[in-house]
């Protein structure tokens, strides 16, 4: 039986969650979360062994050490949302260090954030925590706004910061997607020379998504196929927000799809793990760990919001949380709470993959 407070927490949710199961059987995936995850996948690829020692310090690092499971702190949004929308709520987190100590002190895996943040801290930190450096970023200053990843330093300088991963967004769907797949596949491969992990956040851009005032950006069929351009981009992680509903495809009238994802690889009642379970699919039958994002905060429901979010993942075959927002812009120790109340998700026993 899963702990009191994740059941308490789920309410009339947590059968929902936990006693389903998915029309795409566990059996079909090739892999799972592992303690032993560089060996079973990467140890058969093209992977240096540097890039394997960087992914297994990943792994073994913080509270989820050698479960198989991340859980990383990332914080890039002052740059993608402004700091002030990102950090008014808490100005302690202007303060780069302050975005390190509450990985640290969650016990997260790793932290995630800009050259700026991990640059101006690495001698303190870097050999305390593993740095992911997120090498482009969405600027929102421009007028009028657009939805484009630039560029903001190259994948030596994030080597000369310590850190042994790199991480990049590609807005699949794009008119810009065709420039930030070859940059991006670029930097990864140089990155994968330097030994560092690479991580892509796979998100979709277009405003042809949205469909009779439905927004199909987080459709599984369009994250799902993002996903697996991603992996071909050899990302060793993929990045993901939550499905939250299908059929962006049928919608758009748009590329090919078959009949058979929407009967026999999801279920049409589009429950969330079965979604999330398709999104692992095409993660290379889930060699590719998938990590799905925490999303923004809605206040009193972030506590909510982040359990049911792991549980989703952890059931579906996925490999951890990212989570930002829900956990820096409340106080700093009910930060730490509500990242170590994830992690519990993922230590917990008793939750299984479905």
């Amino acid at each position: 039986m899963p702990s009191k407070k994740i059941l308490d927490l789920l309410g009339d949710k947590a059968s929902f969650l936990l006693d389903h199961k998915p029309v795409i059987d566990k059996t079909t995936l090739s892999a799972f979360p592992s303690p032993r995850h560089v060996e079973e996948i990467w140890i058969n690829s093209d992977r240096n062994p540097q890039v394997l020692r960087s992914l297994q310090t990943l792994i073994g690092h913080g509270r989820l050490a050698d479960t198989g499971y991340l859980s990383i702190v990332p914080v890039d949004q002052g740059v993608e949302h402004s700091g002030g929308a990102s950090f008014a709520a808490n100005p302690m987190y202007f303060d780069p260090e302050n975005i390190i100590r509450l990985a640290i002190e969650s016990g997260c895996n790793a932290v995630a954030s800009t050259f700026g943040v991990l640059s101006i801290m690495a001698r303190k930190y870097a050999h305390r925590i593993p740095f992911i450096v997120k090498i482009n970023h969405n600027e929102f200053l421009s007028l009028p706004n657009r939805y484009d990843q630039t560029m903001f330093g190259t994948v030596r300088g994030a080597w000369n910061t310590g850190a042994l991963a790199v991480g990049a967004t590609v807005y699949w769907g794009s008119q810009e997607s065709d420039r930030q797949l070859k940059e991006v596949a670029e930097a990864f491969e140089l990155a994968h020379e330097l030994g560092m992990a690479t991580i892509l956040w796979c998100y979709t851009r277009n405003a042809g998504f949205k469909v009779d005032g439905v927004d199909y950006h987080t459709s599984a069929d369009f994250t799902g196929q993002a996903n697996h351009l991603g992996v071909t981009l050899r990302a060793d992680i993929i990045k993901q927000k939550l499905p939250t509903n299908n059929g962006g495809y049928l919608a758009t009238k748009h590329g090919k799809t078959s009949p058979l994802v929407y009967t026999k690889l999801t279920h049409p009642d589009n429950h969330p793990i079965d979604l999330t379970r398709y999104q692992v699919l095409n993660c290379y039958s889930g060699r590719v760990g998938l990590i799905n994002s925490g999303g923004e905060s809605h206040g009193d429901a972030d506590l909510y919001d982040a359990v049911f979010t792991a549980v989703v993942n952890k059931r579906a075959g996925g490999m951890g949380v990212i989570m930002g927002r829900k956990a820096f812009q409340r106080p700093f120790d009910q930060g730490v709470e509500l990242i170590q109340l994830v992690q519990d998700v993922y230590l917990d026993k008793d939750i299984t993959i479905a």
